[in-house]
């Protein structure tokens, strides 16, 4: 450990040099199949050509001037943005925790503008929206809040994948503004709702005269066979947030809102410094017309359900594994104990997986990855499953 930095990851015993696709190497020299892509974000794999040039050229050109003038890459992204999403407007962050904030900003103007003097925000058990404070109290885990109270009020917490938990909210005074939901629950260790669960809080919303806000970080960007998993279902939301896989790595979110609810937002009530560079919007652009040229979405859900078959395959009758789910490249694998080990297990496989909530194996490959890659990230995973649990 390196006494200069903070103490603030668990990390694993191996530091990267390069990547090249699904490939990523060590100092060493030794080779590893990358199955998380950066929780997530490598969805292009590594070193991808169209997205290094891109930065190459951008960064010969310009880099940064903030907001104080229009920026015309920002605008091309807001624009493409809004068609893959059915939204009207955008604004632009460095992050996913920064577009869950400014989401919740504009719940707040939202619910001061109907008389609200506590405008409150119903939000899942289980969930993960981030580790700013506003972001970290809308989050259903204590693990993530523990030392950091007070926490931000206004939340009301219910269990995820429960429409009469919501439903329930309504028999009484409340001045419920809005509700936030991932469509999969991805840190929860994907956890999928019953399909016609996300319209069903559309329609209660509708009634209710609530906003709908669709938290699409880790599930957005074809990771799941769509352009956005809440799109299996045609529920469209007021509010939607995305980052992670936006610029395959280089920093970026955004917060894109339709209706009246994009027009909350007006001039010095929100902004950011670094939010919407030329350099991290020109890349965004990239990445999205790649995705888009390579049908990455329908390769994600057709790669994906191979993947489940052949884990259901060699897991499904394992007496450790409780289940094995997942949609599109985005597959959790649950085992009945804890399973930190195989972490460090897999890396001496060459393989690099996730486990979250100890006993989940979640798996977020590239969604460039081939036929023999995914074939391989089945073998190793199901071989380490049946030899060490």
């Amino acid at each position: 450990m390196n006494n200069h930095l903070m103490d603030t990851y668990a990390r694993l015993p191996v530091a990267f040099e390069r990547g090249e696709g699904a490939w990523l190497w060590d100092v060493s020299g030794k080779r590893y199949l990358d199955a998380i892509s950066g929780l997530g974000v490598t969805a292009l794999g590594h070193a991808h050509p169209v997205v290094s040039q891109a930065i190459c050229e951008q960064s010969r050109l310009l880099l940064h001037t903030a907001n104080l003038a229009r920026i015309p890459w920002q605008e091309t992204l807001a624009d493409r943005l809004a068609e893959i999403s059915g939204m009207d407007r955008a604004f632009i962050a460095n992050s996913g925790t920064e577009s869950i904030e400014c989401a919740l900003k504009i719940v707040r103007l939202a619910g001061h503008e109907k008389g609200f003097d506590h405008p409150s925000v119903v939000v899942m058990e289980n969930s993960f929206h981030g580790r700013s404070l506003a972001a970290l109290s809308a989050t259903g885990s204590r693990k993530v809040q523990a030392g950091f109270e007070p926490l931000v009020g206004g939340f009301l917490r219910v269990p995820f994948d429960d429409l009469k938990a919501v439903e329930k909210i309504t028999r009484g005074p409340n001045q419920v503004t809005a509700v936030l939901v991932e469509p999969i629950q991805g840190e929860a260790g994907i956890q999928i709702p019953e399909q016609g669960y996300l319209a069903a809080l559309r329609s209660l919303c509708d009634q209710q005269g609530w906003l709908l806000i669709f938290d699409e970080i880790q599930s957005g960007l074809c990771r799941t066979g769509r352009w956005y998993a809440h799109q299996h279902e045609h529920a469209v939301p007021d509010i939607l947030t995305t980052a992670k896989a936006l610029a395959n790595g280089f920093p970026i979110g955004a917060c894109i809102a339709r209706g009246k609810t994009a027009d909350l937002l007006t001039p010095g009530r929100h902004g950011s410094t670094f939010g919407g560079n030329p350099l991290a919007c020109r890349t965004a652009c990239a990445v999205l017309g790649v995705m888009e040229q390579e049908g990455l979405a329908e390769r994600s859900e057709r790669t994906g359900k191979a993947m489940l078959a052949g884990f259901q395959h060699r897991l499904g009758a394992h007496a450790a594994v409780v289940d094995i789910r997942g949609r599109g490249l985005m597959i959790g694998i649950e085992l009945n104990h804890e399973i930190d080990h195989l972490k460090e297990l897999a890396l001496q496989q060459g393989l690099l997986l996730n486990v979250t909530r100890n006993k989940i194996i979640r798996l977020l490959p590239p969604l460039i990855i081939d036929q023999e890659q995914a074939g391989e990230i089945v073998s190793t995973v199901s071989a380490l499953v049946e030899r060490h649990c």
